[in-house]
């Protein structure tokens, strides 16, 4: 019994019908194969080869804002009046990540030979999930796909601010603490033994202050790479802990909303997050309940996904989706307001994009306090750190001094 041959990927050139050169990729068992299935589509080939193999397998990943620029740059060609097929081209040739370009060019095949854009998606779920594939896919089937395109890009340049924005609140003070933590080890590891050698000549009694760095730098020499381990162990357990594990992951989110200053960025940035996935939703077109579906999705936070699986489920029972949300008792009284008037007005997606905005520029303010506050609070404990350090060293030569 013979064997079905494998499929290898091929890179083709070639002109389509109206003499515009193209070209693309596509897996098939032979290039003979890949030439009938160009010619089906009316493309004359005139370059079919396997596609090289890189020396190394490593490849740029794909970012979440590398597939917001692609959707905007869809939308925006195809309210120019660009043909869907062209646009793929158009955008893969000005895409600088290969494989971001490689994904573009793999949707575009898809498309060409007859599927539609959100299948050709949906097959990619780690980068266009159910909520962008839903809406590609209502944007196809009522013939405005340029306009549910426009409203995606949107949604995904506004979440991709919001998240830059958070980082940012966290990646400052997280740097400065292990910079912090490196420069007081190299202190206690390299520069603290050269003066303890040193000190043990002076033959006379150490200050207290002294004796205690020193005692600490031998401690830190000989168990050094023990708490580096540990640490490195820590921060990966931690990490699998809350992928694997959705009790531990949970408690996170719930402590998270807890933490001063922090609990209130986390807070701001959900309630954002609920507000543009539902006005988006809501306003493509999609019922109540399934749009509820995708925010629980996109919500960011256990305490909060669990609430708004809540809020579906009232729904579904004919609750209005105000009492619903003010039953949970976890949502500001701004967006009850807000979805009240929504709801009795008809133009809920309008109100919650208002809401939204509100929210963002909070995140947006809550970081800027954040930082401000943070920035003398780090230099004082590195001032104290290294300070404390430098003080210790040369204490018993400023008493030496003043013996003499």
């Amino acid at each position: 019994m013979a064997t079905a041959a494998k499929n290898e990927t091929f890179v083709w050139q070639g002109v389509d019908k109206q003499g515009r050169k193209t070209r693309g990729e596509l897996n098939a068992p032979s290039s003979a194969i890949v030439k009938a299935h160009l010619r089906k589509q009316g493309i004359a080939a005139k370059n079919v080869k396997k596609k090289p193999k890189p020396l190394f397998s490593s490849k740029k990943p794909i970012k979440p804002s590398d597939v917001a620029i692609f959707t905007r740059q869809m939308a925006t060609m195809l309210k120019a009046g660009v043909p869907l097929v062209q646009s793929f081209d158009i955008v893969a040739e000005g895409v600088e990540n290969p494989t971001m370009q490689d994904l573009v060019l793999e949707i575009k095949n898809d498309v060409s030979s007859g599927g539609g854009f959100a299948p050709a998606c949906a097959k990619h779920p780690k980068y266009f999930d159910e909520l962008f594939c839903s809406l590609i896919a209502s944007g196809e089937a009522s013939g405005t796909l340029e306009v549910m395109l426009d409203r995606v890009a949107t949604y995904k340049e506004k979440t991709e601010a919001l998240k830059a924005k958070i980082k940012k609140a966290l990646t400052y003070p997280i740097a400065v603490i292990v910079v912090a933590i490196v420069v007081t080890g190299i202190l206690l590891i390299k520069v603290v033994p050269q003066f303890a050698t040193t000190f043990e000549s002076f033959g006379s009694e150490l200050p207290a202050f002294t004796k205690f760095v020193v005692s600490i730098s031998e401690w830190t020499q000989a168990n050094w790479y023990i708490v580096a381990g540990l640490a490195i162990i820590g921060g990966f357990s931690f990490g699998k802990a809350r992928e694997k594990s959705k009790p531990f992951s949970d408690w996170v989110d719930k402590i998270m909303l807890k933490i001063p200053i922090v609990g209130d960025i986390v807070f701001n940035s959900v309630i954002a997050r609920f507000s543009r996935t539902l006005a988006t939703t809501f306003g493509a077109g999609v019922p109540l309940v399934d749009a509820l579906n995708s925010v629980s999705g996109a919500a960011g936070n256990a305490v909060y996904a669990k609430a708004i699986i809540q809020i579906r489920d009232d729904v579904t029972t004919g609750q209005t989706l105000y009492s619903a949300i003010k039953f949970t008792n976890l949502f500001p009284n701004m967006l009850l307001q807000m979805v009240s008037i929504g709801e009795e007005s008809g133009s809920l997606d309008e109100m919650l994009d208002k809401v939204a905005t509100h929210y963002e520029e909070a995140v947006d303010n809550a970081v800027d306090t954040l930082t401000s506050l943070l920035e003398p609070l780090i230099m004082s404990v590195l001032g104290v750190l290294v300070g404390g350090l430098m003080i210790a060293m040369y204490l018993p030569i400023f008493m030496l001094g003043s013996a003499m």
